[in-house]
């Protein structure tokens, strides 16, 4: 047996051992971590080869091609809130017999509440078909979409000839349906007489928007009847209903300890308890009253006065609904106008009249198209040069008419043309004026000739943290100069930041932009799919906090080089952006304060994310990922961007990509009159 010192030596060895590989360690993850920046480098410089010649063919298999997401969206929904509660449903009273209801028969919907599953089951319509029907055909884009359930029989499910499964009762098809507009990916072919129940878009959207604006209605009377609520601003008393929870207690159980330490406020929805207190120590607890629905106990908590001075017992199956003291004070605020003060001096005004006088004179025929500049769902981008002045160059957005009558997006378009025309802001593209003629309209906006964002990134494979922390803050001023505005962008993504010829980035597109004002929702389905929040998923009303999530998104797709949720079709992505960012892997190369703001901005519950709280968007420029940041020199534009883009001239197209011209002559629509505003 060794001595003391032996052994004490022996140690010494094995920790200088166990030093060596963890050295090893760190260096081979330092060398792998630079070989995977040199292969999407490599995959970047791919792409811009691929992207800038015509393809003699077909892409192999093996090698991706990185290309633009284009946006989805459901028709704007017809409904006025207003008016929900005059919606008569039709119900059956044998509705089919299913393990789970229909809409959480989907993976989509796992996370939907049972309430509104249940209001689905009982509007189902039963249509029936028989043997070797056709039930869903590939390809085709059904006018009223339904999700259905099948209930009896036997289905077959084949792509392009080839079977992919089969399906028997309680299976669920066309989730996606109850979404947007969709072209079926697969033909249904009933094996046997089969049964299914159906329900369309339209009636669930309904039930959706029903459900939720009755109970957040409810929880708003619930918290005008508190005296610590009374003096809250709509919007905010809106988002602390938002951010109540449920939590149910049986009979006997206590809700509150005399004496036990608490920051949690209680609101009574459901049942009665019976309040007790304890005068002395060797006495039985004294009853004091009984309290039932719309009542309230725990107000000191929020104050910060957390020792509970009585017990709080339900005497039967209770409900409350709960809000803790932290959750409380991030939510006490309101939107600051942070943008005003920039933008609406009186230079900016005058800027804005002259710009205003001078663009009323001119017509479609004072320009001349240079070069395409980009290609979007509903039309194109053109480069026009003013023929009275050859230095001034501007981006004309050509719009298909009959397109976008065809996907019903008239009041997208006319939305987007009154929020752009009155946005002036810094960091985001000006729209001067529109025209319009028989088969197209057009909106003559600013041109930024240093290239799209989603280009950089594509050549680049991802950025570092200094170049990420300037162009997030670009937009996170673009979203603050809205959002007090009551305006909410839905289509965040790097294919729609535009760098100006300084290299400032600036937010363009604005066919999702809607004017919802201060603590309202608004239900319709839009967005790019690796980017909408959880709750436009799950049809449950979104505001202005969905944009900071995508805001979240945009920040580790920069950074990494791909978004955290993706999956190979829009219903698996959906899936995987509800288990949420917690089940994300980070890579190491996403510094930790970038991973903190990412995962606040994230939340799954829109009240808890950086940007909606009390503070705005001062809480994310008080983050610590953007500490040291000139938030001042980007706003007055005195700080230099990371990337400065070569621009020649006004007709400088180098920085964009090159685009085939449009074969399609679209059919001429001047009989509706809906585009009278342009």
């Amino acid at each position: 047996m060794g001595t003391l010192r032996d052994l004490q030596y022996a140690l010494q060895q094995k920790i200088e051992e166990l030093r060596q590989r963890d050295a090893l360690i760190d260096e081979l993850e330092l060398e792998l971590d630079q070989k995977d920046e040199l292969i999407q480098r490599l995959q970047g410089e791919l792409d811009r080869y691929r992207s800038s010649r015509p393809s003699p063919g077909p892409t192999p298999p093996d090698e991706p091609l990185r290309t633009k997401r284009q946006a989805i969206s459901a028709e704007p929904t017809a409904l006025d809130p207003q008016d929900l509660s005059h919606v008569r449903m039709m119900f059956y009273t044998s509705p089919p017999r299913l393990s789970r209801p229909p809409v959480s028969c989907s993976d989509l919907a796992d996370g939907a509440e049972a309430l509104s599953c249940s209001a689905c089951v009982l509007t189902l319509l039963p249509p029936e078909y028989g043997q070797r029907s056709c039930v869903v055909l590939r390809g085709y884009v059904m006018l009223i979409l339904t999700v259905c359930v099948l209930t009896e029989g036997k289905v077959e499910v084949t792509k392009d000839g080839l079977k992919l499964c089969s399906m028997g009762p309680g299976k669920v098809f066309g989730e996606l349906a109850i979404l947007y507009n969709c072209t079926r990916t697969a033909t249904v072919t009933a094996l046997t007489h089969i049964k299914l129940w159906a329900i369309d878009r339209q009636c669930f959207q309904t039930i959706m928007m029903r459900t939720g604006l009755i109970r957040h209605t409810e929880y708003m009377e619930f918290l005008r009847s508190v005296p610590s609520f009374q003096s809250l601003q709509e919007d905010v008393l809106s988002k602390v209903a938002d951010v109540l929870e449920e939590t149910h207690y049986s009979e006997g159980d206590y809700i509150i300890r005399q004496g036990a330490s608490g920051d949690t406020f209680f609101i009574i929805s459901k049942g009665k308890v019976k309040v007790t207190q304890q005068k002395a120590a060797n006495e039985e607890p004294a009853f004091l009253s009984s309290l039932s629905r719309g009542d309230w106990f725990g107000e000191q908590a929020l104050k910060g006065e957390d020792l509970r001075t009585a017990n709080v017992i339900a005497a039967e199956e209770v409900t409350c609904l709960v809000i803790d003291r932290e959750s409380f004070r991030q939510l006490i605020g309101g939107l600051e106008d942070v943008t005003n003060r920039v933008y609406d001096s009186a230079e900016a005004k005058a800027k804005i009249e002259a710009e205003t006088n001078f663009f009323s004179s001119v017509s479609l025929s004072d320009f001349r198209i240079i070069s395409t500049l980009g290609v979007g769902g509903f039309g194109r981008v053109e480069l026009v040069q003013l023929k009275s002045d050859e230095t001034r160059s501007f981006a004309m957005k050509v719009l298909k008419k009959r397109h976008i009558l065809d996907t019903r997006q008239q009041g997208h378009i006319l939305s987007e043309r009154r929020i752009m025309q009155e946005a002036h802001c810094e960091f985001i593209v000006r729209l001067y004026c529109t025209f319009r003629d028989a088969k197209y309209l057009y909106m003559l906006m600013e041109a930024c000739l240093g290239g799209e964002l989603w280009t950089l990134l594509r050549d680049r494979a991802s950025f570092d943290d200094g170049t990420t922390r300037f162009y997030t803050a670009c937009v996170a001023e673009a979203l603050a100069y809205l959002h007090c505005r009551g305006i909410i962008y839905r289509d965040l993504k790097p294919e729609n930041i535009l760098l100006d010829q300084r290299g400032y980035a600036k937010l363009v597109d604005f066919g999702f932009a809607k004017k919802i004002g201060f603590g309202k929702k608004t239900w319709t389905f839009c967005g790019t799919p690796e980017y909408v929040a959880p709750e436009i998923i799950l049809n449950k009303g979104h505001d202005v906090s969905a944009d900071y999530w995508s805001l979240g998104i945009l920040m580790f797709e920069l950074l990494s080089g791909s978004p955290p949720f993706s999956g190979s079709d829009p219903m698996k992505t959906y899936n995987i952006i509800l288990r949420g960012i917690d089940m994300v892997e980070f890579p190491k190369k996403i510094t930790k304060n970038a991973a903190n703001l990412i995962k606040r901005l994230c939340r799954d519950n829109p009240s808890e994310r950086l940007g909606n709280q009390k503070n705005g968007v001062k809480d994310i420029q008080k983050h610590k990922w953007f500490e040291g940041f000139n938030w001042e020199g980007i706003r007055k534009g005195t700080l230099t961007p990371p990337i400065l883009p070569s621009v020649s001239g006004p007709l400088d197209t180098s920085n964009f990509d090159c685009f085939p011209d449009d074969p399609e002559d679209p059919p001429p629509d001047e009989e509706s009159g809906w585009d009278k505003e342009f």
